[in-house]
């Protein structure tokens, strides 16, 4: 029966590529964060599309569906939220768990036809479990999610909100704090690790802290009590975001020096990637936009670090409503790379 499941595991991994878009040798990746449709919600007007829209851009490596919001919801099932976009999925009988078959559809696609990693991010601003009672409820439910998300097992009962696909790992969002986090990020590694082993597939953990050092939230995880390949800083609503760059590059203003150093010396992982996280338009968050001149002279800056990653959008609709955003980002960070060879 191992064997059989070994087979099984490897043709799926087959079916769907190896390693996705992320290039954690570079700094020129884009990865842009769907399904909150925030520019409808602020225009009072749709601006969503489905995955795989964004998907067939070329200047996207990285897609993070957010969110899954509980983790013991109806049921005793984790529910998930995705804005407009929950509109075309149903739920799973007696839970509040959708069943997606369009985003299944699409990350086969975003996968097989545009070489996309797909990423699930947990938490957001309205997560407020506060993470697990226990070290073992925290184990219990990383397993019960590799097994909703990762490769189908055959066998399997779990249900399966994206069916037959498979992402390529998870992506921390956690904004208010949560105990017994530090197991939960463990043993999803673990699992993700055991299968890559497995298959030959790489499995991807990331975070999205804010950009005070230390982060508050995800200091225990940070801090080595879990291994990250890259973190998606938010250098927006707070005093070291974009917009501070000019008047300063330390920790008491745009602190991009702090969070290299944490790459460098604190990471378990120090190959770690550190991406700049920003808003996409003037009414993606609450501070921190900036124009793409002003911008460009950010990455100039940051493109001197090696830890350096890449971009990290908030979020696809308002990146979209903000025409010639991103084709500007993807220009800049290339021509940054070249002038680097």
């Amino acid at each position: 029966m191992k064997l059989l499941i070994r087979d099984i595991i490897l043709f799926l991994s087959t079916v769907h590529g190896t390693y996705a878009g992320l290039n954690t040798k570079s700094s020129n990746n884009i990865a842009v964060y769907w399904g909150q449709n925030s520019y409808g919600r602020v225009s009072g007007s749709f601006a969503q599309q489905r995955l795989s829209y964004y998907c067939a851009s070329t200047n996207i490596d990285i897609i993070l569906i957010a969110f899954l919001t509980r983790f013991n919801g109806i049921g005793t099932q984790p529910e998930l939220n995705f804005a407009s976009s929950g509109d075309r999925c149903t739920v799973f009988d007696s839970t509040g768990l959708f069943h997606c078959p369009e985003i299944n559809e699409d990350i086969e696609a975003c996968q097989s036809e545009y070489n996309k990693t797909i990423l699930l991010s947990i938490g957001g601003a309205t997560y407020t479990e506060g993470g697990f009672g226990s070290s073992s409820a925290a184990i219990e439910t990383a397993n019960k999610l590799w097994a909703m998300f990762g490769p189908s097992q055959p066998s399997s009962t779990t249900l399966r909100p994206f069916g037959n696909s498979s992402i390529d790992g998870f992506d921390f969002d956690f904004e208010s704090t949560v105990t017994n986090i530090v197991p939960f990020a463990q043993q999803l590694r673990s699992s993700m690790d055991s299968t890559s082993a497995i298959t030959g597939k790489k499995y991807l953990l990331t975070a999205c802290p804010q950009c005070p050092y230390p982060d508050l939230v995800n200091k225990d995880m940070l801090n080595g009590g879990a291994v990250f390949d890259a973190v998606f800083i938010q250098f927006y609503n707070n005093f070291c975001g974009l917009n501070r760059f000019p008047f300063g590059v330390d920790e008491n203003h745009f602190n991009f020096l702090k969070w290299d150093e944490w790459a460098k010396s604190v990471s378990r992982n120090k190959k770690v990637k550190v991406f700049i996280g920003i808003p996409a338009n003037t009414g993606a968050a609450g501070s921190g936009y900036v124009d793409l001149r002003s911008l460009a002279l950010v990455l100039d800056y940051v493109s001197t670090f090696s830890s350096f990653g890449g971009i990290t959008i908030w979020d696809a609709s308002q990146a979209w409503a903000n025409e010639g955003f991103v084709a500007g980002l993807a220009d800049k960070l290339n021509c940054i790379n070249s002038s680097a060879e």
